[in-house]
């Protein structure tokens, strides 16, 4: 029998599933935007998000001869930088179901 009743822990989120979840997600939509890149080549990946961003010019900070290497540093780095943000909301959610006050 656990000391912690039932309705006290069904509000309470895994941190590490939560930040896995954020960091998979992270992850997945920076290997979609490489491939968009891959695929649709300079001018194309400049006008896409340049769309995306509501006409903000990215022309000058997109790079195309990125090394295999240096994609799949910033593969994990995504990933991980995804996986803290998600377990710090997962943490902070979980420290202010502490301090909730009766209505």
């Amino acid at each position: 029998m656990s000391i912690i009743p039932k309705w006290d822990t069904m509000n309470h989120i895994n941190i590490r599933k939560f930040g896995l979840a954020f960091g998979i997600t992270g992850a997945l939509l920076y290997f979609v935007c490489a491939l968009v890149m891959l695929v649709l080549g300079h001018d194309s990946s400049v006008n896409f998000f340049n769309t995306l961003l509501h006409g903000i010019d990215v022309s000058a900070i997109i790079r195309m001869n990125i090394s295999p290497g240096e994609e799949l540093r910033r593969f994990v780095q995504t990933f991980i930088l995804s996986w803290m943000i998600g377990a710090c909301i997962a943490g902070i959610y979980n420290i202010s179901l502490g301090n909730k006050q009766e209505l």
